[in-house]
């Protein structure tokens, strides 16, 4: 799904709770939003769907528990970064989400829309990336970076800087696997 910026957050949560109901009456047992960004409308989606939804904020917040980390950074869509859909329920497992700065968060938009969205994965936007995660390790102290854009593990790969990358698309799909198989 492409993200289009809007104000209409209601407009938004409407739509997918109309998807949502569909999967329902087609017999789904549960749901997921396989974004990071429509994030911003899951507490308004969760409170009317049917069924239950698996979210990709609270597995990737779960996962970071489970190490145990206490500082995280998180890259994004500049909607991800700003918002507080992450914030909140790290915060509330007492894991403080860092964001790049301003400029930072631009560069990092600019560039999943017009080259990683689009399958163009540039080395120098790499570099850009991997220089923006290294300020934040050494500057903030991160001790994991949240992947927090589905596209982004396709072109940062692999951990760097002795810190692990969470890549939310693996750990969410890991999380509706187990929920399938659970039952």
């Amino acid at each position: 799904m492409r993200i289009v910026k809007t104000e209409n957050w209601t407009e938004l949560a409407d739509w997918l709770l109309t998807k949502i109901f569909s999967l329902h009456h087609a017999g789904a047992e549960f749901a997921a939003i396989a974004s990071n960004s429509p994030h911003r409308v899951f507490d308004l989606i969760q409170k009317k769907s049917p069924i239950p939804l698996l979210s990709i904020v609270e597995e990737t917040c779960a996962k970071a528990q489970e190490m145990e980390l206490k500082k995280i950074g998180l890259m994004g869509t500049q909607l991800t970064m700003e918002a507080d859909f992450y914030k909140r329920p790290f915060q509330a497992h007492g894991i403080t989400v860092v964001v790049p700065g301003r400029e930072e968060q631009q560069l990092i938009h600019h560039k999943l829309f017009s080259e990683i969205e689009l399958g163009i994965f540039k080395d120098s936007t790499r570099k850009e990336l991997l220089t923006i995660t290294k300020r934040m390790a050494d500057e903030e102290g991160i001790e994991a970076l949240i992947l927090g854009c589905t596209e982004l593990p396709l072109l940062l790969t692999e951990s760097k800087f002795g810190i692990p990358f969470l890549n939310t698309t693996a750990i969410h799909c890991e999380g509706i696997v187990t929920c399938c198989i659970s039952d």
